[in-house]
């Protein structure tokens, strides 16, 4: 119980910052025209400061930056690394598409807890025949509540036509219609004849 509760603070930070995720991102990726590959290159400055500079600090100040790296450790942390970064690329390409944070990040901690619980399970060597199959209907609900989100997500209101410009409205005002010109010379031949 006392490892949960330390735990909780972690979970806590990833919950909010992995919650905020895709909506930010996605602000980001309007703000920069809508580019597929300009929000992942600063997804990737961040990951370096966050990830390698402020550890490199930390295990330096520790005094423990050398020893301890194994081949193996560092290949399968690199893989998660990689993983992480298609995961954005992949989450980067959804909004480009036309998907938004309010089904697509649903969707994608629908579907991630589902791959991670069999990988997990691989790694440690748990037969599936000897989980209890409570824990395989826990695991359908996440998947059918991620779907039911993607079916009954909010939908924001259209974006209406924009604005024209103010000066070209202006000049737009000024100009007589075609159609006034025309009625205007249909008028004149009338009362010329008439007048005859």
């Amino acid at each position: 119980m006392k490892d949960i509760l330390f735990s909780l603070p972690g979970v806590a930070l990833t919950v909010i910052c992995w919650g905020a995720y895709g909506s930010v991102l996605h602000k980001g990726q309007h703000d920069l025209g809508g580019s597929r590959l300009k929000p992942l290159i600063c997804v990737g400055v961040a990951y370096f400061v966050i990830a390698i500079i402020v550890p490199c600090v930390l295990l330096a100040m520790q005094g423990k930056l050398g020893g301890d790296w194994s081949f193996s450790g560092i290949s399968w942390a690199m893989a998660a690394g990689a993983a992480g970064a298609l995961g954005a690329l992949g989450i980067v390409l959804a909004l480009t598409a036309g998907g938004k944070p309010t089904y697509v990040m649903p969707l994608v901690f629908g579907g991630a807890p589902i791959i991670n619980v069999f990988v997990s399970m691989y790694f440690a060597q748990i037969p599936w025949r000897n989980v209890n199959p409570i824990f395989y209907a826990g695991l359908i609900m996440v998947g059918a509540g991620a779907v039911t989100v993607l079916v009954f997500a909010p939908k924001g209101k259209s974006p209406g036509k924009p604005a024209p410009h103010p000066v070209a409205a202006k000049e737009a005002s000024h100009e007589p219609s075609a159609a006034a010109d025309s009625k205007g010379a249909d008028g004149k031949a009338q009362d010329e004849s008439d007048g005859t």
